[in-house]
């Protein structure tokens, strides 16, 4: 197996809500666009859990959540709201600033429910940062699906297996959700110059190599890895994409290629200059933390 091993590690969000980080590493800050990587869940949520993000800020970079199990309710700065359900791909451009709240939704709320998904930043390119912030929201009925020979991929983002995503992104990105069957196989052709694969659920091996559960294999350019279901079925997901124009800068929620827009974004929250998102009263302050800008 030609890939390197990022290891994932936990962070509590608050109220217990637990995630597993992989990107950004110290081994690898980015593949492709995607810069941060979180993956929570499955979670049996308790009916007196509070597993709601309050507003907060984002600059430079594309919220993409997907989920398998659950509900959110998105709300943003721009006036968006919406229910966020699986299968969909919702894409949030913060560009020069935006502020979002994710919650659990009314008829979800004070009852036991699964949660379970991903959250990815996806950094944009140097020419976009300061974009127009912007919302859009893809359901799963407009996902391509291509059906293989023991495998079923879902065409999140992107181009793969002759389908492509009707997702706009800023730079070439790449995103699969793959179900395999066990003993199956599938060879990962034309993958872009970064890439990595990333096990949801089951045995999963590359190249004949399992990958240990919440761990993340970056790939080599130009490799064909062959991904096998083990004993039962199972499913992952490939991201990727062309390599980003340069080294990114992160604090907290802000990312960007200029530590002095970082600064200033801090700035503006603590002033809370960003915009309000309709209907919240709370938002998240500024860690307390100086501003070290992750290198």
């Amino acid at each position: 197996m030609s890939a390197a091993i990022l290891k994932s590690h936990e962070k509590d969000l608050g109220g217990g809500f637990v995630v597993r980080r992989l990107l950004p590493s110290a081994v690898k800050q980015a593949v492709g666009p995607f810069i941060f990587f979180d993956h929570f869940g499955p979670i049996d949520v308790a009916p007196d859990a509070n597993h709601d993000v309050r507003p907060h800020p984002h600059i430079g970079l594309a919220t993409v959540t997907y989920l398998f199990e659950g509900a959110i309710d998105h709300r943003d700065s721009i006036g968006s709201y919406q229910r966020i359900e699986p299968g969909a791909i919702n894409w949030m451009t913060a560009g020069r600033g935006i502020v979002h709240s994710e919650r659990t939704p009314h008829d979800l709320a004070g009852q036991p429910h699964r949660t379970h998904g991903l959250q990815l930043w996806a950094a944009l390119p140097k020419a976009h940062e300061e974009d127009e912030p912007s919302f859009t929201h893809t359901p799963q009925a407009d996902i391509p699906v291509v059906a293989l020979d023991g495998a079923v991929v879902k065409v999140l983002i992107g181009t793969a297996f002759g389908q492509t995503s009707p997702v706009r992104t800023y730079m070439q990105t790449l995103y699969l959700d793959v179900a395999l069957q066990a003993g199956r196989e599938l060879r990962l052709e034309g993958l872009p110059a970064e890439a990595a694969v990333y096990p949801i659920s089951g045995e999963v091996l590359l190249d004949g190599v399992a990958l240990v559960p919440h761990t993340m294999a970056l790939l080599e350019a130009g490799a064909v890895p062959v991904v096998t279901a083990g004993s039962g079925p199972v499913q992952f997901v490939v991201i990727g994409g062309e390599p980003l124009d340069g080294h990114r800068f992160l604090f907290w929620n802000f990312v960007s290629s200029s530590k002095e827009r970082l600064s200033q974004a801090a700035d503006d929250w603590s002033a809370q200059r960003m915009g309000q998102v309709p209907g919240e009263t709370e938002f998240i302050p500024l860690p307390k933390a100086p501003l070290r800008p992750a290198t």
